[in-house]
């Protein structure tokens, strides 16, 4: 049995439409916020092999962001930019109600061809909420939002005369036209690591983004969604978030890591982790994405070193390989210098995977 391009591991990468880059360091980042950069960016990556891209929403600035471009609106440029990239806008409840978006997407899934995608953020800074004037909920309470807020937008999606009644969203025989092209609606994504979210993607999402971790610990996640989703007989994929450092050599690899550490921005780091942290202490377990995260860890706003997607082309399609091999179905990357990292990804770290799902296809056939 062949290798195809369904169970091949998919790859996205991290939109910088937010100054500062994907590290919080001091360290040159050669890449920026502005869109004739993301521009050649995305078109980069699609050329790269590079199948998702998704755009970050922030409201306020904080931890080196001090601009940051909506990520709707962005989406949609880059989307115009490119031919087969589908992008992930990123959505908080709260701020946006998801008739607003129900059609704002379904336009663009047309403007696109069938190419936008959501993904679903609950919140966890307070701050930013309290800085729009937006009503704060408690941990769950944001999550059973967020499902609400899914509901919807896939009722609005398939069918005509939705009505619905929830405790957060009401619709009375609404009906959107003209509905997206994706059917039966475009890829819905969402992220978080408490027992909320992960329950909360068992039942409505298509996608779940984790924290950056080791393949046993992704292991355990994976096995725990899938068996609730399995309950319920619902279906959803993995994806997980790497900083990839591909070097020629592993010296060199370790060597950019060791200096973004050196660099880091040590207040902004301990801000980001406080304010991270109060949040997951929120929940319930009192645990949530950055639990047990250290301060190395910090540096990079989702875990994404643990991961460990550094060292030479070889050794890091190795990884991937093995994050596969657990129920990983995508890489969200960051980089530190886009543009050139991206190419060289697509040049010598691609083709390596594929070259191993091939081998592996073949061995198991």
């Amino acid at each position: 049995m062949s290798q195809t391009q369904n169970d091949a591991v998919k790859f996205a990468y991290w939109v910088p439409n937010v100054s500062g880059g994907l590290v919080v360091s001091k360290i040159e980042q050669r890449t920026h916020w502005g869109l004739d950069y993301n521009v050649r960016l995305a078109q980069a990556a699609e050329t790269a092999g590079f199948e998702y891209a998704l755009s970050q929403i922030r409201f306020t600035a904080g931890y080196g962001a001090d601009n940051q471009h909506e990520s709707v609106s962005f989406s949609q440029a880059l989307l115009h930019a490119t031919t087969k990239l589908k992008v992930l806008a990123a959505i908080l409840p709260g701020p946006w109600h998801p008739a607003v978006v129900a059609k704002q997407l379904a336009t663009i899934d047309h403007i696109s061809n069938g190419r936008i995608a959501i993904n679903v953020v609950s919140g966890w800074f307070k701050g930013e909420f309290t800085a729009i004037g937006e009503h704060w909920l408690e941990h769950d309470e944001r999550y059973r939002r967020s499902e609400e807020f899914i509901r919807a937008l896939k009722g609005i999606w398939t069918t005509d005369n939705f009505t619905f009644k929830g405790d957060f969203y009401r619709f009375n025989d609404y009906t959107l036209s003209p509905k997206p092209l994706q059917k039966p609606h475009p890829e819905i994504f969402q992220g978080g690591s408490s027992r909320a979210a992960r329950d909360m993607a068992s039942r409505v999402s298509d996608w779940y983004f984790t924290n950056g971790n080791t393949p046993d610990k992704l292991k355990e996640q994976v096995d725990d969604i899938r068996t609730k989703a399995a309950e319920t007989g619902h279906q959803v994929r993995i994806g997980v978030n790497a900083f990839v450092i591909a070097r020629d050599t592993e010296e060199e690899a370790k060597q950019v890591l060791a200096d973004i550490i050196k660099h880091a921005h040590v207040e902004a780091v301990h801000a980001f982790g406080d304010a991270a942290k109060q949040a997951g202490k929120a929940s319930p377990e009192g645990q949530g994405n950055w639990a047990t995260s250290t301060f190395e860890d910090l540096v990079q706003y989702n875990d994404g070193f643990r991961t460990n997607l550094i060292g030479t082309p070889q050794q890091v399609a190795e990884r991937i390989v093995a994050l596969k091999a657990v129920g990983v179905d995508l890489v969200l990357t960051g980089f530190l210098h886009f543009i050139e990292e991206v190419e060289y990804f697509g040049r010598k770290v691609l083709p390596l995977v594929r070259e191993l799902e091939a081998a592996q296809a073949r061995q198991a056939a």
